[in-house]
């Protein structure tokens, strides 16, 4: 693993269910990520893409093979450096599972809750500042009832970003927006990636913002069976 990996999967295998249900959804996943690159990871459903993301950002246990990530193998790690690792990351889903009684503002500071210590007067002005580069700054008081979709993922999107994490874990971020919302998103993205160094790891069906990625991971039955670079 190189300093600019930051995540270095070899020999991935998973499972799910046990005794005779017991079914391998991986099989012998094998990949690198360069620190800031944009990468979509594509397949029809069912294909473990999100397995893979879920994996990769310690949300479950690796079971079989090696999952390095910022230099450190999650493979065997204790709950307690599984935690410090997630503190490192953020996350975006399609749905953004913004809290509907907080403002905007509010959500956005949630995403600093895993940065103990930080005062309450220094993470509203980080979280003013990241809705102003996702062009809410006029957005900052209202209710996630009061937005649009878009505007919702983009709320979304700043609260993921407002730690500055290493890498951006998203599950289908764009699944629920029309075409100029899903663009608009996955270049917020990549604009804040390339200007922080942020690693994203991008999961989607959504053919339509494929020209935006570095890297296209094609899986299809568990198994990684396309990698196209395209920078």
């Amino acid at each position: 693993m190189t300093d600019d990996d930051i995540i270095k999967v070899a020999g991935l295998n998973h499972w799910f269910g046990g005794g005779d249900v017991r079914k391998q959804a991986l099989f012998d996943i094998n990949l690198t990520l360069k620190r800031g690159s944009f990468t979509v990871l594509m397949g029809p459903s069912g294909s473990g893409k999100t397995t893979v993301l879920t994996l990769i950002g310690c949300l479950r246990a690796v079971q079989d093979g090696s999952v390095q990530l910022l230099e450190q193998e999650i493979n065997g790690a204790s709950e307690a450096d599984l935690v410090a690792l997630r503190r490192r990351l953020g996350f975006i889903f399609q749905a953004h599972n913004l809290h509907e009684s907080l403002t905007a503002l509010q959500n956005v500071m949630m995403g600093l809750q895993v940065h103990p210590g930080i005062p309450n007067a220094l993470a509203q002005k980080a979280a003013g500042h990241m809705l102003g580069l996702v062009g809410l700054s006029d957005r900052v008081n209202y209710l996630p009832g009061n937005l649009s979709g878009g505007q919702k993922q983009r709320v979304a999107v700043a609260r993921a970003l407002v730690g500055t994490p290493a890498m951006v874990l998203a599950d289908e971020p764009t699944a629920a927006l029309d075409k100029d919302s899903a663009a608009e998103v996955v270049d917020l993205l990549k604009r804040m990636g390339q200007a922080r160094g942020t690693t994203t790891l991008l999961v989607t069906h959504d053919p339509r913002i494929l020209d935006r990625a570095d890297r296209i991971l094609t899986l299809e039955d568990g198994q990684i069976v396309k990698i196209e670079d395209r920078n």
